[in-house]
């Protein structure tokens, strides 16, 4: 019986290992992508209209400016609504893209 066990266990921890790996794997090459895509979207937008570039920059800065400040600050009675929900999901979009790629980009080798 105690055998089986242990085997049991052992092979319980070499699936959980590959799955770790496998999945630590996909999420790098996603974040390599994504920084490829990122970096495609940029350098594509500037060839084509660098004042358009940097007008959009400064527009989604602004935006995520906003919406920053509606999340951290007291909130007020009442849902969010407007122009407030979508900088606020503009803020939590950026900040959840910002940790991926800090987390599993860094190993990235295109950098």
């Amino acid at each position: 019986m105690g055998v089986r066990r242990v085997v049991k266990g052992v092979g319980d921890f070499l699936v959980e290992l590959v799955g770790d790996a496998v999945a630590e794997v996909v999420l790098s090459v996603l974040a390599c992508a994504l920084l490829g895509l990122l970096g495609l979207i940029v350098y594509l937008s500037w060839s084509f209209s660098p004042r358009a570039t940097l007008a959009g920059a400064a527009l989604l800065s602004l935006a995520v400016a906003h919406g920053a400040w509606r999340t951290f600050r007291t909130p007020a009675p009442g849902r969010r609504r407007g122009l407030a929900a979508v900088t606020t999901a503009v803020f939590t979009t950026t900040a959840l893209t910002a940790a991926f790629l800090m987390f599993y980009a860094s190993g990235c080798g295109c950098l």
